[in-house]
């Protein structure tokens, strides 16, 4: 069992930077994969990001390649995204994910756990 609970979310400008954190609590964060997905109303879950097990793979959407950085500390059992050069388009309701496998993926129905989410919005 894994408990995930996101913050940093917050109003911002375009062009800043923000960090997003994902702290994780139970006993298989460091054999778990996690990942980043958003989502906006009345459009499906966007994969965004995902780190294996170890950190040793990272993997991007498109849209974010070269602007968003995905992370994770296993001694602080914690997730971050950073996110630099934010567009009007990135804002959405970020979510932490985890799953039972310690590869990479995008698709959101790999993923076994989920946080409540953060509100991200980007001002034009």
């Amino acid at each position: 069992q894994v408990q995930l609970v996101e913050s940093g979310g917050e109003l911002v400008q375009t062009g800043d930077s923000l960090r997003l954190s994902c702290a994780a609590s139970g006993r298989t964060f460091s054999d778990s994969a996690m990942g980043w997905f958003r989502q906006v109303p009345g459009k499906d879950r966007e994969f965004v990001a995902s780190i294996s097990w170890n950190g040793g793979y990272t993997m991007y959407a498109d849209s974010v390649k070269g602007r968003f950085t995905i992370s994770r500390d296993d001694d602080k059992s914690t997730m971050y995204l950073q996110m630099s050069g934010l567009k009007p388009e990135a804002t959405a309701v970020y979510y932490c994910a985890a799953r039972r496998s310690r590869l990479t993926t995008r698709y959101y129905n790999n993923y076994d756990y989920w946080g409540q989410g953060t509100k991200v919005t980007v001002s034009s």
